[in-house]
């Protein structure tokens, strides 16, 4: 084509490992065929993001490669980016707006343990979990998925600021139970030092518009 540096390029060579670091995808040693995405990864930083910043980062990219290779290799370059834009606007599209989730949240507060509970499971058999009740205060259910178990703690969501002590007990069910993660539901807030203990313990918290979005798609 005219005005293209016609080399010949594999672009594979040049952007296949690019692509893989991205998203920080490794293999599972047990499971060879698993992939697992690590959140810290770019990509997952990215698509938590304004989509325009990835955007402005394939611009760039374009920009900077087509110096050094042909236009084509350049624009393949982008295609990461690209898509985190265009996966990142679609989120941020379905994403409930604030004045939503605080009536959400507030409604969610006025629920009785029963009908909430009753909602937590639904949205976890909706994604294909196998949901076991617990009885001890720690942890409520035990949510199984692909070999994988996590401990559900969700019986204080409607405490205003929720403190450090019930994090650090369900971290000690976690270990009782040797399962492999630990998610602490709340539709109030976490105390700083909470938030710090559970980024720490690598809690997940279940909270916020997040929480909204996934009790919305189970009642679908």
């Amino acid at each position: 084509m005219p005005g293209w540096r016609t080399f010949p390029v594999d672009c594979t060579v040049f952007f296949g490992p690019l692509v893989t670091r991205l998203c920080g995808i490794e293999s599972e040693k047990e499971a060879p065929v698993q992939l697992k995405m690590n959140k810290n990864s770019l990509f997952a930083v990215l698509s938590r993001s304004p989509w325009w910043v990835s955007f402005l980062i394939a611009a760039g990219m374009f920009m900077a490669v087509r110096q050094f290779l042909p236009d084509y290799a350049a624009a393949f370059s982008t295609l990461p980016f690209l898509a985190i834009a265009g996966y990142a606007a679609w989120r941020q599209l379905r994403a409930p707006s604030a004045e939503r989730v605080n009536e959400s949240l507030e409604a969610l507060r006025a629920m009785s343990w029963q009908v909430f509970s009753s909602k937590i499971e639904a949205s976890f058999r909706a994604e294909g979990f196998t949901i076991t009740a617990m009885g001890g205060d720690a942890a409520d259910f035990s949510v199984q998925k692909a070999g994988r178990v996590a401990l559900v703690a969700c019986k204080r969501w409607k405490v205003g600021q929720g403190g450090i002590a019930p994090l650090r007990a369900l971290v000690g069910a976690k270990a009782a139970e040797e399962a492999h993660e630990c998610i602490y539901v709340t539709a109030g807030e976490l105390s700083p030092n909470a938030r710090e203990y559970a980024g720490k313990e690598k809690i997940r918290v279940l909270e916020g518009g997040e929480l909204v979005q996934k009790l919305a798609a189970a009642a679908r």
